[in-house]
Formats: C-alpha cells, structure tokens, sequence
C-alpha cells in the first residue's frame, strides 16, 4: 500500500512540476493559475512578542531578520515590547534588540556594507518617525534621516458610472514609513501610508544622523493615499528587473500601482487591482514576477508583467493548540532567500475582535514555502 501511495506521490509531483514551469512562462494568457497552499513555519517569535511585520535576510548567511508593530495604546497596550529580531537559516533565534514603545514596520538589507535599516513610526509614542540602521549583528544603533512631515497628498477626483465624482480629502496626522527599497546605485527609497508619499536618500550608506530625504518627495500623488481598508495606503516597494519601474502597493485600495522612473515624471499608474488588501511586494529577478502579500486574502499572489495573477501561494487554515497561525494569517512582508519565499504573519485583529482570527493568537510566526519552478 505504501509503496502505491509513493507512486502516486510521485507520479504528482511529476505532473505539478511540469504544469509549473507552463503556468509562469511570461506573457503566455493562455496557461493555467499555478496554486500551491502549502506553508511550513520557519521560526515562531519569544513569547510575548507580537505583530511581526517587516521582514528582510542577509543573503550571504540566510539570516532572517524581523521587526513587530506593536503600537502603544493608554488604556489596553500602554508599554509595548516592539523588539527586532534575527533568526539563522534554521529559524533559531540568535540576537534580538529592543525598541521598546516605538512600533517598527518596514526592514531592508544593505547587502554592500552589512546594515539592516529600520522604518521606526515614532510618531505614534511622541518619539518622531525616523529611518534607522543597525550592524548584521544588530550592534551599532544609529539614526539615518528624519521622515519629513509634507502633509497629505491633493484630493482624488473619482468618476462613477453615472457620470458624477466623488471627492476624496485625505487626512496626514502621523508619518507613516512603511517599506524601503534600494535601487542599484545605493540610494533609498521609504513609502509613508499616511502621508501618500514615496521619498528618497540618494547615496545613503554615506550619510548619518541628518541624511536629507530629497524635497520634494519622489512622488506624492493621490493615488498613494487611501479612505480604504486596511487604512494603509502606501506600503510594499519593489523594482523590476532593469529599475524602470517601481512597484507600490497601496493597501486600503486593494492596488498595485506602478511609478515610471526613467522619464523623469515619477507618473503613477494602477498596474494591477483587486489584490485584498496588498501589502508587502518582493520582485523575483529570475522569474520576472512580483510578489504580492494579500494581507486580507491570507495568501501570496504573484503577478506578471501585464499585472495578470499567474500563481497564489499559502492559505490560512485555522490556530492551532499551541497558539500559533496554520498557515499564513494577515502576511505583511515577503523576502526571497534562494527558491524559498519567507512571509511574516502579522496576524494584528483590526476589527470586531469577536469574528477574527487573529485575536485568537497567543504566538506569532514567519512562514517559509517554496517558490514555483520557472
């Protein structure tokens, strides 16, 4: 018997393999959706500490480094233990930093001089938002720049069918930093959710303390901002392959948006929509295809160049006994190590606490699973 399930076993493998390599050939509309829900956890953070939320690895050793948004509240979370951790490529914890009330959201390697930086969103314990950077080893805190407070973007005009328009006002009361992204040339590129804005640090491993965020903004057009759900507009950042194109989820509105950066014009556009809830973005030079976390899907899409979903990753299948997520539960960020894609569970309850899952975690996880073939 156990020899006929092997052979199954394999006769599948054998099949979704083949199917696999058809499904991500670029430009092809006429191949099939390659889906593939399997998710192993990779590491589950110390006890007590919760929301993971940026994620980011060191190629070189396969360190995974991660960072939690855990925000302080007066009444029901008044001291927060927002920590930035590092696991070895086995998922075992091996250095961790504190960073007290401050939540931490996005985290990108400098793999030229061995630095991890840090979106800190002070703004939300009266610290003020800022960029840091720390040593692989996590040694050597230093400040980079202070996020620059340049309000919300101007209204967005929207048509309806009826040939009417709604107007949409943004409010600003926080900067947000979100995602970071380096581009080839050392420069830095930050997305702020609440401010609908992309910045930029040009040559920024050469500047500290009071490195200058360009003014104006890379872009700080409507289409960043968001009255959406999650309230995040702005978030996960990715080049293509030749860097003509940066890739920028806006979160509340279920987008991928596009900002063109050859021309000179920082134009952006709507590449892809109804993504529930995108999030963190990670481009697979390889493949040629962008990874999307849908945090409110519970699953990791990827998209070709046309913007068309060609594969979906992982699936939320209940808590298990011990308190952590089976599966991926609100996945915030994505990193690529070799063939695997390594995924935070945020996990964070964000509505009526009675109907979500996630208030049912007691432990927060990273979730690892294997890239298709291309």
């Amino acid at each position: 018997m156990k020899k006929i399930l092997a052979g199954c076993m394999y006769l599948l493998f054998i099949a979704v393999g083949v199917n696999t390599g058809a499904v991500l050939a670029d430009g092809d509309h006429s191949r099939r959706l390659f889906i593939d829900r399997d998710v192993d956890t990779f590491a589950k953070l110390p006890k007590g500490v919760r929301f993971p939320e940026g994620i980011t690895a060191n190629p070189a050793n396969g360190d995974i480094y991660t960072a939690t948004f855990d925000s302080p509240n007066p009444k029901t979370n008044p001291n927060p233990k927002n920590k930035l951790l590092r696991f070895d490529r086995h998922g075992r914890l091996i250095a961790s930093r504190d960073f007290g009330t401050t939540p931490l959201l996005g985290l990108e390697f400098d793999r030229t001089h061995k630095k991890v930086y840090i979106a800190a969103v002070g703004d939300f314990d009266d610290s003020g938002s800022r960029i840091l950077r720390v040593a692989a080893d996590l040694t050597d805190l230093e400040q980079v720049a202070i996020i620059p407070k340049v309000g919300a973007p101007d209204p967005r005009i929207v048509g309806n069918p009826d040939e009417s328009e709604d107007r949409i006002i943004f409010g600003d009361n926080a900067r947000v930093p979100n995602a970071m992204v380096f581009d080839s040339k050392g420069n830095l590129y930050i997305s702020d959710s609440f401010q609908g804005a992309i910045f930029k640090i040009a040559k920024v491993a050469d500047c500290s303390k009071d490195c200058k965020v360009e003014d104006p903004p890379l872009s700080h057009d409507p289409l960043l901002a968001t009255a959406g759900f999650p309230p995040f507009g702005a978030n996960g950042l990715a080049f293509n392959k030749d860097e003509s194109v940066l890739y920028v989820a806006n979160t509340g509105d279920d987008r991928v948006l596009s900002v063109e950066m050859m021309s000179g014009t920082g134009k952006v556009s709507v590449f892809a929509e109804s993504i529930n809830g995108a999030d963190g973005l990670v481009f697979d030079k390889g493949s040629g295809l962008l990874w999307v976390c849908a945090n409110q899907a519970d699953e990791v899409v990827a998209l070709n160049a046309g913007g068309r979903i060609v594969a979906k990753l992982g699936e939320f299948r209940g808590i298990k006994r011990n308190g952590t997520p089976d599966g991926l539960l609100f996945p915030a960020s994505p990193v690529i190590v070799g063939d695997e894609i390594f995924v935070t569970n945020l996990a964070i309850p964000l509505g009526s606490a009675a109907d979500e899952p996630e208030a049912n975690v007691t432990r927060w996880t990273i979730s690892r699973m294997r890239l298709p073939h291309h």
